[in-house]
């Protein structure tokens, strides 16, 4: 031992045993030899070998020479470093080099020899292998803590680590190199950044993607340094976060990748760092904000992320980015929001309000992205979507944009199919679900041909008839059903006109008939314009290939089976297509009228099916209970899906099976059950004659006995019926006729009501052969007896209204005979009798009294609000034939005008519905249109509001008809809209209200109602129509009113609102004063020819009226969804009725301001004005009261009582009027010779429904024969159950059943218990009423309240279908149809256009 510690001191190397000499004299292969005998030495030592330590301190010492560490052979190297490493574990802690530089390059050294571990297969791996081992047990690294340069040779060691690293190392390699580290940052005192970075540089995605181990080795390094790294990584952020030096570090730029994934490592890495990303949500830089949203949609939105709970400051931070100002900020929030909903159910009710927010967003691919991300969370399942969030979709179903709409609607069907027919998610999934059935039908009343074509497709693809539920569809759903059929029916008709045009020699007006059936047929499509050119080419496909046309009529028949249409489809397509040519537009747009063409789900199979499934609810086998719906529900819900498809696939019914059910049907005592049956005998049985000859023998005694004694509705249909279906069927009616006729008894009046409703129709159908017994049983029965006497003393009520089932029988006789009157003129159409003349004076006179014709004073107010009713719904209908408009007088117009003010709420809301149809079907004069001015005095707002929509509805549908049919322009008289401000005019120039020329009050009310006309005439300025108006305005001030050429006053009224008039325009147009385009015509009933040597340019408003007129445009008219689509389809229908919408004229030249039919949009209406996304339905009538509205509820001036009383007072008994007026009106039937002007001669009574304004409780005379009625308070709510029934009485508001399903779905809600009025008017009002019990001509009360409880239903929905003459006068006769029923409560009606 003393020898060799004097050998270690004189610095001889001593070597093992066996080993010799290792230098550079020797070969490479010897020195690898003798390395190897080393190495062996030194693994074998161990710390507690102090004598070896000593021994072999040279040969360590020696080993670390330059000549060993920069050996050219890699061998030498690696043993050189496997003994390097040795030496460091044996000499622990101490290592035998002192030197700082010599360490350095040691450690360097070692360091690149482990990038040998880079390749597994090498013959030297395992000693790669044990050099890391050994190292990293030995922790050999932290020698180096002390040296100056130990950042540079850490970081070389990292880098070199990460470099080797790859997925040909086992687990070992992984877990030494993670030791080894991991111990460098954990016991050092401190972590550069450059370190930092080796390590983080790792995680930046371009870097992760290339070498996966390297992310893996540098994740689990960080998750086992956590704690020790924390501090360093904060360090890092809050440099380039928060003070923004970007330079310290190359990573700067990756920040936002880094620390989601150093999230996704161990949040408790960046406890520190989140607080710094509060604060960069808030930043000024949009793009730094938009990365920073970014990140923490990934990290709150991961799958198992609890941020959202554990850093509630910064979620709620987060949300609020959901109305950050820039668009793609809120993009991102919204895309988020999907992943959120899925991963974290939690959170969804946060979500929700913002997501309300954002699904109005103005921005389209917001609105777009919101649906998708509901929809996707909904699909993947149904219970992480509530159902606010569902609504979310529902509303934007609505959205005016085609986009937004089309994925609401999509991704609603994909829901319904996945939970309701696959049935998913279970019962309680699919019940949940279960409106979007009716929803997405509702939809079908949108203007836009897209939409209904999307509604049409969904239906195909994802509701198919017998599968769906019809017991569930609500009644909006199935006439949306019908109409679709109805439009479908009808484009399948105009195919098959083109079809057989095609087929017509060839000339020119054959080449014309087939371009106008080309342009009919494109109006069907979408995006017309190119549509026109395709059509125009499968024409000419048509006229050359006999086959296409043959697979074409096979499609269009009506006995085409659903297979068959499939088959033709595909062939059609297919000899079409091109595999040249894979897009080919010409060929989508053929698919798409296939596609509304083709029967794919309606046959007489399907027919058969969904008749099979009624008559297991019948027979109580069917699972309706199950599916919630009552089974009495179930039959009546489809019965009314049979009628619907009765219309309009009649052919399919043609089976004993199906009419044997309809036979068993008729005998239910369902009455509804009943009802809908025979309407389908009606629509189907023409050929049941020759076809079914043993049904027909069973159905007639049926129908006949229906006829005699069944209820009133079916015994209506019964007669309907027997018209339809049967060859003699004068016979069958004589049969019907005679006893009815013989065996009517008014002392019986519960057993008189059938018996006149089957008479009525008789008279209806046919006239002519019943024409002496119906002149006398009019005359003396219906008249004499019915009309004129008060058998049974009324109710004493303050109620103005009651439900049906409280009306007395003799009301409803009363009603009935008044309808049977109309019916029987109806169908004489002619007026040579003076008959005509008779019945109008009876019904002005029923008006003029209130309803009590006899002024007996035994009749309760309900009943005289019934017969009111009644009687001024007779007008409208006779109004609609022209033989009758004619003779109507200006009075007798007036004063049916004034029903629209009637004081009962379902009186005014009955009749203006009645007024609505008729003029969409421009069965009524223009005339009509000018009575919805008078609304404007309306207490409830949602009455006001559903005469804005009818406005609307009725100048788009004109509007619309002048587009499509120029040859009708001159007709422009009666139909173009502007015409209709002269009558209006003149309506208001006649209002009782307007009573002092010059008083203030009553020419707000003046200025209000022109403006709610006009305001809706000049939302469009065509062709410069404000100058057109402005032009008619003062064309009208040369003019006199020819109702009374020669009285001052009333002339003086006339110009006074002209100039309201006048001003209301020039306040709201910047174009009123250019030329305008032709001189209007003025109708010559209410005005004579003008003075040309008058020029009246006197202003007739007092001063201070001019601050009452406010500058601005026009709104755009607010066109509800639910108001009907324009008759687009009812071309044939419209343009035969022509004739009847003439009106007399002061010139013979038509002028046309606006050439309509050249505009180049069609539905501009609803788009004009509107922010992008805004939304544009009405809901409750709110667009009725907008900022600029005025004060209807006013308290009305009383006018001083020295003013003159030009006006008759109502109740005024006239010389001729209080003795004789019953006497009159009875001989008014008995006298048919005398004069015709005495005829026309209204009756002698005050003419109007209320006193003048001047009148003071003194002059009022009694109650009795009075029009107008104390103010009253609106029916209790318990009354207003009435509001479920058809508004008009026992039948009064039935509608002729097709016009009914296609019914407008409008709902206008009343408000139980609102005050329409502000507090202080209404206090106004409650004072008039006290102090001033004065009377009116019916007009509500302004104090009144809207009725309480129950829904109202608005209007009527497009009615397209067109018919012949005859079946149209029998359809329209109809008019008991149900009037539409209120949908429940809640449900939004399908509106327009929304954001």
């Amino acid at each position: 031992m003393a020898h060799s510690k004097a050998r270690a001191a004189d610095g001889k190397v001593t070597y093992p045993p066996g080993v010799k000499e290792i230098s550079d004299k020797i070969s490479k292969e010897e020195m690898v030899r003798r390395l190897k005998m080393v190495v062996k030495t030194f693994m074998d030592m161990d710390q507690d070998s102090e004598e070896e330590k000593e021994l072999y301190l040279n040969l360590a010492l020696h080993l670390a020479s330059d000549f060993f560490l920069k050996h050219p052979d890699k061998d030498v190297r690696l043993l050189v470093a496997c003994c390097l490493a040795d030496i460091f574990r044996i000499y622990a802690p101490e290592a035998p080099y002192t030197s700082p530089d010599k360490l350095k390059d040691i450690f360097m050294f070692i360091t690149r020899q482990l990038k040998g571990l880079e390749d597994t297969k090498s013959a030297q791996f395992n000693r790669y292998f044990y050099l890391l081992e050994n190292i990293a047990w030995v922790k050999s690294y932290n020698i180096c803590f002390e040296l100056e340069d130990s950042n540079e040779i850490f970081t070389q060691l990292y880098r070199t680590l990460f470099q080797v690293i790859n997925n040909g190392h086992n687990q070992k390699v992984h877990m030494h190199m993670v030791d080894l580290m991991s111990s460098i940052i954990c016991e050092g005192d401190t972590v550069s950044q450059e370190l930092l970075d080796t390590v983080l540089v790792n995680l930046v995605p371009a870097h992760k993607n290339l070498n996966k181990q390297a992310y893996d080795l540098a994740k689990a390094l960080l998750k086992r340094t956590a704690q020790a790294i924390e501090p360093y990584i904060t360090n890092f952020f809050n440099q380039v976060l928060m003070l923004g030096k970007t330079s310290v570090s190359d990573l700067s730029e990756h920040v936002f990748d880094l620390i989601l994934e150093l999230y996704n490592i161990d949040s408790h890495l960046l406890l520190s760092v989140l607080p710094q990303l509060e604060f960069k949500l808030k930043s000024n830089d949009n793009d730094e904000r938009l990365q920073v949203v970014k990140l923490l949609a990934k990290m709150f939105g991961a799958k198992d992320s609890e941020l959202a709970a554990q850093n509630k400051p910064l979620w709620q931070c987060y949300l609020g980015r959901f109305n950050d100002i820039h668009v793609p900020i809120r993009l991102e929030c919204v895309k988020f929001a999907s992943h959120c909903l899925m991963n974290h159910p939690d959170l969804a009710k946060d979500l929700t309000e913002y997501l309300k927010v954002r699904s109005h967003d103005p921005e389209e691919a917001i609105r777009h992205d919101v649906i998708v991300s509901i929809v996707t969370a909904a699909k993947k399942d149904l219970a992480l979507v509530n159902d606010a969030l569902l609504n979310f979709v529902k509303e934007r179903t609505l959205d005016k944009r085609w986009r937004v709409r089309k994925e609401a609607m999509m991704g609603l069907a994909s829901i319904y199919r996945k939970y309701s027919l696959q049935g998913e998610g279970g019962r309680e999934a699919s019940k949940q679900i279960s409106w979007i059935k009716d929803k997405l039908l509702h939809i079908y009343y949108q203007n836009s041909i897209d939409d209904r074509l999307l509604v049409e497709r969904i239906f195909a693809q994802y509701m198919v008839p017998h599968n769906l539920e019809y017991a569930t569809l609500d009644s909006n759903a199935v006439k949306a059903l019908n109409e679709m059929w109805k439009c479908q029916n009808m484009l399948r008709h105009h195919v098959k006109d083109l079809l057989d045009l095609v087929k017509q020699p060839k000339s020119e007006a054959s080449s014309k008939s087939v371009f106008a059936k080309v342009m009919v047929i494109t109006r069907n499509l979408p995006d017309p314009g190119k549509a026109q050119d395709f059509v125009k080419k499968l024409a000419q496909v048509l006229d050359d290939d006999e086959r296409i046309r043959d697979q074409l009529e096979t499609l269009v028949s009506p006995s085409c089976s659903c297979k068959q249409a499939e088959v033709c489809v595909r062939d059609i397509t297919k000899k079409l297509g091109s595999p040249k040519q894979p897009s080919n537009p010409f060929l989508e747009m053929v698919k798409f009228l296939l596609e509304r063409i083709a029967p794919v789900h309606i046959d007489t199979e399907s027919i058969s099916a969904l008749i099979k499934q009624v008559n297991k609810s019948i027979d109580g086998t069917a699972d309706d209970e199950e599916e919630g719906v009552p089974t009495d529900e179930a039959i009546r819900a489809g019965l009314e899906l049979l009628k619907v498809l009765s219309f309009t696939h009649p052919v399919s019914f043609h089976s004993a099976e199906t009419f044997e059910s309809l036979l068993g049907c008729l005998k239910m005592d369902d009455e509804k059950v009943a009802e809908a049956a025979l309407q389908i005998f009606k629509n189907t049985g023409s050929k049941m004659e020759e076809s079914f000859p043993h049904i027909k023998s069973v159905l007639l005694p049926v129908l006949q006995a229906k006829a005699k004694r069944g209820p009133p509705r079916q015994a209506k249909y019964a007669i309907h019926c027997i018209h339809a279906m049967f060859s003699n069927r004068d016979t069958h009616f004589a049969q019907i006729f005679e006893p009815l006729h013989k065996g009517l008894d008014p002392a019986n009046l519960e057993q008189l009501i059938t018996p006149l409703t089957t008479l009525g129709h008789l008279a209806l159908l046919a006239p002519e052969q019943f024409a002496a017994p119906l002149k006398s049983l009019v005359a003396n029965f219906i008249v004499k007896d019915l009309l004129m006497n008060d058998r049974i003393p009324g109710k004493k009520t303050t109620k103005l209204w009651v439900p049906d089932e409280e009306v007395s029988p003799e009301t409803l006789a009363k009603i009935q005979g008044i309808k049977l009157m109309v019916r029987w003129l109806l169908g004489v159409k002619n007026n040579q009798s003076k008959s005509g003349n008779s019945t109008l004076r009876m019904l002005t006179a029923i008006l003029h009294s209130d309803g009590d014709l006899t002024e007996q004073g035994k009749m309760g107010k309900p009943d005289m609000s019934r017969l009111r009713l009644a009687a001024a719904c007779a007008l409208l209908k006779l109004g609609q034939e022209p033989c009758y408009h004619e003779i109507i007088t200006l009075e007798q117009y007036q004063l049916c005008a004034l029903v629209i003010n009637d004081e009962c709420y379902q009186v005014r809301q009955c009749f203006s519905q009645k007024l609505h149809r008729g003029l969409c079907r421009l069965r009524l004069p223009l005339e009509y249109l000018a009575v919805f001015a008078l609304c404007a005095k309306d207490p409830v707002k949602e009455r006001r509001a559903h005469a804005r929509q009818c406005l609307v509805k009725n100048v788009n549908i004109r509007r619309e008809y002048l587009k499509q049919h120029a040859a009708v322009s001159e007709k422009l008289f009666s139909l173009l809209p502007e015409y209709v401000v002269p009558y209006a005019i003149h309506l208001l120039v006649h209002d009782p209200d307007y009573v002092k020329v010059q008083d203030i009050e009553q020419l707000k009310e003046i200025k209000e109602s022109l403006w709610f006309v006009l305001e809706i005439i000049m939302a469009k300025n065509e062709n410069n129509s404000h100058a057109f108006i402005r032009k008619m305005v003062e064309n009208i001030k040369q003019t006199k009113d020819a109702q009374a050429p020669n009285d001052t006053k009333t002339n003086e009224k006339l110009y006074t609102v002209c100039d309201v008039a006048m001003n209301i325009i020039m306040s709201k147009s910047t174009t009123y004063s250019l030329e305008s385009p032709k001189d209007p015509v003025l109708p010559s009933r209410y005005f004579t020819k003008p003075d040309k040597n008058f020029s009246n340019t006197k202003n007739y408003l007092p001063p201070e009226m001019k601050s009452f007129f406010t500058p601005g445009k026009p709104k755009a008219a607010n066109v509800l969804g639910a108001v009907n689509k324009p008759l687009s389809s009812a071309g044939k229908q419209l343009q035969s009725k022509a004739s009847r919408m003439e009106t007399a004229s002061n010139d013979d030249v038509a002028s046309n301001p606006s050439s309509p039919q050249r505009s180049k949009s069609r539905h501009d209406s609803a788009e004009m004005d509107h922010s992008e996304n805004e939304d544009i339905s009405l809901k409750r009538g709110d667009n009725a009261d907008k900022d600029g509205d005025k004060p209807r509820g006013r308290k009305r001036a009383v006018a001083s009582s020295d003013e003159p009383d030009n006006k008759p007072k109502r109740g005024r008994k006239k010389a001729a009027a209080n003795t004789t007026a019953a006497a009159e009106a009875e001989d008014q039937w008995d006298e048919d010779n005398r004069p015709e002007d005495e005829q026309n001669s209204p009756p002698k009574k005050g003419r109007r429904g209320r006193p003048p304004k001047n009148a003071t409780p003194s002059q009022d005379t009694p109650a009795k024969g009075k029009r107008g009625r104390k103010k009253q308070a609106p029916p209790p709510e318990e009354e207003e159950e009435e509001e479920e029934e058809r508004g008009g009485g026992e039948e009064e508001a039935e509608e002729e059943e097709e016009e009914d399903r296609s019914s407008e779905n409008t709902e206008v809600k009343t408000k139980a218990g609102r005050q329409t009025r502000a507090p202080r008017r209404s206090q106004e009002g409650s004072e008039s009423a006290e102090s001033t019990p004065q009377k009116r001509r019916g007009r509500p009360p302004k104090s009144a309240q809207p009725p309480a409880k129950k829904p109202v239903r608005g209007g009527r929905s497009k009615a397209a279908a067109a018919k012949d003459e005859s079946e149209e006068e029998e359809e329209e006769e109809d008019e008991e149809e149900q009037e539409e029923e209120p949908t429940p409560k809640g449900r939004k009606k399908p509106a327009g256009r929304r954001r």
